[in-house]
């Protein structure tokens, strides 16, 4: 293991009252390996892996609030990750939160077996249709069971806020800071171990897997946090302490 000493910053971006976090890939497919190298792995000082984060600097993590862990020393982010089963770079960080929004950072080495995904302009927005692309190493089946030893993705279309806040979906509960994707039949959709890993729209990190209501659900898309809004702020943190 290699210990990072530097502070880690946690940005969070909460979730709808009443709605279930998605620590959640459903109708997926696996990738080829290391074909999505920003992809990061969180697991318990256990070797537990609960949830997905993405490469968003040379240095930086981005991944969701609600996948923070207690305790110093509790946390290990995972690099370079097909199978879980024969991990490559894993580090040690120490975590701080500050609680805002769904969406946290943790910093980290750059090594060549990973690259870094890009963020969208500041109140950029994903038009509907649209498709995106969401991976992780989550639950493969809505009833749960084992999550995925292989990295797994699925292609999904983006909602509109209207469509999705609609009363025969969420009713309301979908903010401006928020983006849905998936089809209204259901069947695809990211699911419990996928929290916290990116939703990629045109090679640039749209959304951040959030919460939804169970998995796959027909009329219940996924609920992504919408990066495009925090763009500035996540930047003007990196840059402040990379």
């Amino acid at each position: 293991l290699h210990s990072v000493g530097r502070l880690t910053v946690v940005l969070c971006l909460c979730s709808a009252d009443g709605q279930n976090s998605l620590q959640r890939i459903i109708g997926g497919y696996i990738v080829a390996p290391h074909s999505s190298k920003y992809l990061v792995s969180l697991k318990r000082k256990t070797g537990f892996h609960f949830c997905g984060g993405s490469l968003v600097s040379r240095s930086w993590v981005l991944t969701a609030a609600h996948c923070k862990t207690e305790g110093r020393g509790s946390l290990r982010i995972v690099l370079a990750v097909h199978s879980r089963k024969h991990p490559k770079h894993e580090w040690n960080p120490s975590c701080e939160l500050h609680e805002a929004h769904d969406y946290l950072f943790l910093p980290l080495v750059h090594n060549a077996f990973v690259s870094v995904v890009p963020l969208p302009q500041q109140g950029a927005v994903m038009r509907e249709c649209r498709f995106c692309q969401v991976s992780g190493w989550g639950y493969t089946t809505p009833m749960g069971g084992a999550t995925s030893d292989t990295l797994r993705s699925v292609r999904l279309p983006i909602i509109s806020s209207g469509k999705c806040n609609s009363t025969a979906s969420y009713a309301g509960y979908i903010t401006k800071n928020m983006i849905c994707a998936g089809f209204n039949t259901g069947g695809k959709d990211a699911c419990q171990g996928d929290s916290g890993g990116p939703l990629v729209c045109e090679g640039r990190v749209f959304g951040i897997v959030s919460w939804g209501n169970s998995c796959a659900s027909p009329r219940y898309p996924g609920v992504y946090t919408a990066v495009a809004n925090f763009q500035k702020w996540i930047y003007k943190t990196i840059f402040r302490r990379e």
